[in-house]
């Protein structure tokens, strides 16, 4: 994935990554046909393979979360794939996870499963290729920086990475020509998949559960993964969902939202409903389970009859206050917020500032830096100080408008197209 200029969204390409991590990551899991002990769960893996997590892509850490909030019951483990790869040691890592879990997994292609995801998809127990699927891989590769022993240094690195990679793709297939195929970046058909042998066969395999079998006594478990807002995506948090009855069924029958740039499938908002709804008449004390939105209505509009009427006294926790001292303290709270993000832009500015001062970058390459502060100030700020001092001339040489093949160099070398990705 390194052949080409820098994506302009790390593994997304060219694409805009969603906004909302269920668009391409989610759990699911629903009883079998063997009874509520057995239960299988489905994961969506449709997106790619990223260690900084949150909306840039899958991380170890996402699978580790929902691996940790399935029910004990789970005995099997769907693993749904559509992923052009990302990052190798991530990838390894999801993968030991995954088969280190008390359940069988069985990995289906959905799309694509390239790069590093085919790692994943061919290590797992089982590896299913739906039709018209494909499956790519190729030898890793990563961008480097430095004198003729660094590249040195480098290349018996990734040759060692390409055989810890072999390991896997031999454990499933067998020996073959390994490094001429990874050389060669193999394109698979699903049947050249299950020929070459990183595939078991071609078939249709259904999301978790028998949907038909759902009745109001069963219950599955939606889990997904929450980011309040970028700021926090490290905050990550797994929402585990318990859903009975016909929001149960409705939640069987969900799609994964698409990835594909456009407007994004909503069938969230379909299980959204049914589970406010199955909520609304657990709490009403509505038994029909087919109630419709009137009776609903009416059985709510009767609870709020038997209330009784409001008083003006103040509960407990809660202090009025005078509207006027309210918009002070309001104005108070909007002020502070405009200083500490003064402080923050002033603080990014240093940073860049600094950066230039001591040689470390060119000024011409300065905005670019500042630009990459706004989405990623942390990671920004550990590759600016990794930078040798001096490698700029700090005093003026000369002016010129346009970028010197230095600042080009220097941007490469922190924002090359992969870390340590295939």
């Amino acid at each position: 994935m390194t052949k080409n200029k820098t994506p302009k969204n790390r593994y997304w390409g060219d694409t805009e990554p969603p906004k909302s991590k269920a668009d391409f990551f989610s759990a699911i899991t629903g009883p079998t046909s063997e009874g509520a002990d057995s239960q299988v769960a489905t994961i969506r893996m449709y997106g790619p393979i990223d260690s900084w997590g949150g909306w840039w892509g899958i991380s170890t850490k996402d699978i580790g979360e929902v691996l940790d909030a399935l029910p004990e019951s789970v005995t099997q483990i769907i693993l749904r794939i559509n992923s052009g790869g990302g990052e190798c040691y991530e990838a390894v890592s999801i993968l030991n996870m995954l088969r280190a879990h008390r359940a069988q997994v069985i990995a289906v292609v959905d799309g694509l499963a390239a790069s590093a995801a085919s790692v994943i998809a061919s290590g797992c127990e089982e590896t299913v290729m739906s039709p018209g699927t494909q499956m790519m891989i190729h030898s890793p590769s990563w961008i480097s920086w430095g004198n003729a022993r660094d590249f040195r240094k480098d290349a018996d690195y990734l040759d060692k990475l390409e055989a810890s990679l072999v390991e896997i793709y031999r454990a499933k297939a067998g020996e073959k020509n390994w490094p001429a195929l990874l050389e060669a970046e193999t394109w698979l058909t699903s049947d050249e998949a299950v020929e070459l042998g990183l595939a078991d066969r071609v078939g249709i395999v259904a999301d978790a559960g028998v949907s038909e079998t759902v009745g109001a006594d069963d219950e599955i478990t939606l889990i997904t993964i929450d980011y309040p807002d970028e700021e926090d995506a490290e905050d990550s948090v797994a929402r585990v969902t318990h859903l009975r009855g016909s929001a149960a069924a409705a939640a069987l029958h969900r799609l994964p939202s698409s990835s594909e740039p456009g407007n994004p499938n909503r069938e969230e908002d379909a299980v959204a409903y049914s589970d406010l709804k199955a909520g609304l008449q657990t709490r009403l004390g509505v038994t029909d389970a087919d109630a419709s939105d009137d009776s609903l209505l009416a059985a709510v509009d009767q609870a709020l009859a038997k209330q009784p009427a409001p008083t003006n006294a103040v509960p407990d926790g809660v202090v009025q206050i005078d509207a006027a001292a309210l918009e002070v303290l309001q104005e108070q709270a909007r002020a502070g917020a405009e200083a500490r993000e003064q402080q923050t832009r002033d603080r990014r500015d240093a940073i860049v500032a600094t950066a230039v001062r001591e040689g470390r970058i060119a000024p011409a390459a300065a905005q670019n830096w500042r630009d990459q502060l706004e989405t990623a100030e942390d990671s920004i700020t550990t590759v600016l100080n990794t930078l040798p001092k001096n490698t700029i001339p700090v005093s003026e040489l000369g002016h010129s408008d346009e970028p010197t093949s230095a600042d080009e160099a220097l941007y490469a070398r922190a924002f090359g197209p992969d870390k340590k990705d295939s």
